[in-house]
């Protein structure tokens, strides 16, 4: 190993170098697809040894699950958004403090949010936790304290949100197609709508047939 390869080492505390390799995990795993960044490569950026960044992470695909958590939980809106205010002013702080958030490392969180960006049941399985958690939140700091299981509709509305939220940063941050003005507001004008105009009304509709629904689905993949 030559000198310019060499891991430069600097002394860490264990949670700061942890938090060191896992910025430089969510760098590369940004800027190249997964099965193109190696273990090595994170050890080499973030200039520790493979055998300490194994010791902390595990594998390649333990590190990649950390970067997704992190990607799409991004903590810290509680605690750097004020919750007072109008609706509106809520809505646009907390949407500036996520395109904030977002632009520290959009390409990572396209590449992770992206369909298909790695077959793998587990990635699969947070991502639709952390769509769960993230609209329980969103309903919370809106004032909308709707409990886990009281009434799915709400989570399930805010899910589709969530949705918009994925597609509209891409188009932003990959696609160049929306500027980050016309992203905060689009996102910020959906959600004062959905919670406006949208929830009030949930209470006349009826649910949705889940019978029906299941039915229908075994009929789909009867049809396969």
């Amino acid at each position: 190993m030559s000198s310019a390869d060499a891991p430069r080492w600097k002394r860490l505390e264990p949670d700061e170098r942890r938090e060191q390799i896992l910025e430089c995990a969510t760098r590369l795993f940004g800027e190249r697809p997964y099965a193109e960044v190696s273990t090595t490569d994170i050890a080499r950026e973030a200039g520790v040894a493979r055998g300490l960044l194994n010791h902390y992470f595990g594998q390649k695909r333990d590190l990649y699950l950390k970067v997704v958590k992190r990607m799409l939980l991004m903590p810290g809106l509680e605690e750097k958004v004020s919750a007072t205010g109008t609706l509106r002013q809520r809505v646009e702080r907390s949407v500036e403090w996520y395109l904030d958030t977002v632009a520290a490392h959009g390409k990572t969180y396209v590449a992770v949010t992206g369909a298909g960006s790695i077959a793998d049941p587990e990635v699969e399985r947070i991502i639709a936790e952390a769509d769960d958690v993230a609209a329980a939140k969103t309903l919370e700091f809106l004032g909308l304290k709707v409990e886990v299981g009281s009434d799915a509709r709400h989570r399930a509305m805010m899910r589709s949100y969530g949705g918009l939220v994925k597609s509209t940063i891409r188009e932003w941050i990959r696609g160049g197609t929306l500027s980050r003005e016309d992203a905060h507001l689009l996102l910020s004008e959906a959600l004062i709508t959905i919670v406006r105009d949208v929830f009030p009304h949930l209470h006349q509709q009826p649910g949705p047939d889940r019978g029906a629904a299941k039915a229908g689905a075994r009929r789909g993949k009867d049809a396969q």
